[in-house]
């Protein structure tokens, strides 16, 4: 496998950022095309607390998101992983573990006290996600709604992402 380095996207990224999520999100049933402008509109709105990109070279092949998301209506530290994208070419080879581990490690360092997400728990439970319903999110099935804590203290109630997501 090719040398991958995880850093901070730079300005210049923002187009290649939308290519790439275009385009590791365009196969999926699940997805319905907003991704790519989402990670816009949360970088446009100053939500885009971190946003990481994988590089091999000069080639971005990787990016990740956290903004900030509210229980029943409090900030309080909790973040959204989302959207995560790598490209189809270099899928299945630890690129998203390594962006989704590495925005953990940021996310602790600001004082995150915890991270949730919409998506699949059979590939999110091996970041320590859990779906144990003591989140909730409209019209999302149950098992797609996780959180991960980094301390003891987990909030219970009504999740909520940036405006971005349309919500």
């Amino acid at each position: 496998m090719t040398t991958i380095i995880i850093q901070d996207e730079k300005k210049s990224d923002a187009q290649a950022i939308y290519d790439l999520t275009e385009i590791a999100f365009k196969p999926m049933a699940y997805s319905d095309g907003t991704e790519a402008p989402l990670v816009g509109q949360l970088r446009d709105d100053g939500d885009l607390t971190i946003s990481l990109v994988a590089m091999t070279g000069d080639k971005l092949v990787g990016h990740i998101a956290f903004s900030p998301v509210t229980i029943n209506g409090e900030h309080d530290q909790w973040f959204g992983l989302g959207p995560i994208s790598v490209h189809p070419d270099v899928q299945n080879q630890g690129i998203g573990s390594r962006l989704i581990n590495e925005g953990f490690e940021r996310l602790k360092l600001l004082g995150a006290r915890g991270c949730a997400l919409i998506g699949d728990p059979n590939y999110y439970k091996r970041f320590g996600f859990k779906n144990d319903g003591r989140l909730e999110y409209p019209n999302v099935p149950q098992e797609a709604v996780m959180w991960v804590g980094f301390g003891e203290d987990v909030p219970q109630g009504a999740l909520k992402f940036s405006p971005a997501f349309g919500e």
